[in-house]
């Protein structure tokens, strides 16, 4: 990893960085730790507080509290806030580069693929796509894929998801670039999941909680598949859908060719 001393350089890099398109805004402490851990390519780390963002690391992260004290740059407050105006409370910032997209898709279009890819067809809230992120990591899954016009590496997507975004893959796509494989989209009027299976290589799509699968899913979809739900509420929340289906999957709903990580 890169590491300026002088801080002229650390403030003319940081708004190179930033301004390229090529990095990923890390705000606050544990999207940086996940990207640590998950070996992201971690351009720059900020601060205007070094040991108060050691002490928590040593606390709730000691494994990567090597890497802060050696590569976590600290600036006087004032510079700080210049280039991070509403920093976080745990008073870090980080630049990662982005994944290659060509790189994200090898893993999300590699047959065979041995965990379920998650699909979110125009999703619209940042912060549910964040959760959605987080779910596919813990779970393992292969990825997650948006449609639509949210920016899946959003930082707000990336705070949602506490940097796990480098923990598996995520990219924007379109209906018709989907991946080869069984596509199992939720919908209402679906077969019930308790009496599915779902093989390692399949999609498992989401539509919008307003507006449910679009008819171009629809067709594209080689099964529905409803959650059961109580009469007269009317959804459940995105990624709350999402976790209860990664649930039925790791607990058995698979007809066994996925990885065994619970």
């Amino acid at each position: 990893m890169w590491k300026a001393l002088v801080m002229g350089d650390v403030i003319g890099d940081w708004e190179e960085l930033s301004g390229s398109g090529e990095q990923a805004f890390l705000d606050g402490f544990h999207p940086l730790k996940h990207a640590l851990r998950f070996e992201a390519d971690l351009r720059l780390m900020i601060t205007d507080d070094k040991r108060g963002v050691l002490a928590l690391a040593a606390k709730l992260a000691p494994d990567i509290a090597g890497s802060l004290d050696r590569d976590l740059v600290e600036l006087p407050a004032r510079e700080f806030v210049q280039l991070v105006p509403r920093p976080h409370v745990t008073r870090v910032a980080s630049l990662a580069r982005r994944p290659a997209r060509a790189q994200l898709r090898e893993a999300l279009y590699h047959q065979p693929r041995l965990t379920p890819t998650i699909v979110l067809e125009n999703p619209r809230n940042l912060g549910n796509v964040g959760a959605v992120v987080r779910l596919a990591a813990g779970f393992a899954a292969t990825g997650v894929m948006t449609t639509g016009t949210i920016d899946p590496w959003h930082p707000q997507v990336i705070r949602g998801s506490a940097g796990l975004h480098f923990a598996t893959a995520v990219v924007a796509t379109s209906v018709t670039d989907l991946p080869e494989g069984p596509l199992f989209a939720l919908d209402p009027d679906g077969d019930d999941i308790r009496s599915l299976t779902f093989p390692g290589n399949g999609l498992l799509a989401f539509g919008s909680e307003r507006q449910g699968i679009s008819p171009e899913l629809r067709q594209r979809a080689d099964r529905l598949v409803a959650i059961p739900m109580r009469a007269r509420v009317s959804s459940y929340n995105l990624a709350t859908s999402v976790a209860m289906t990664l649930f039925h999957w790791a607990s058995g709903g698979h007809d066994g060719s996925h990885m065994d990580v619970l």
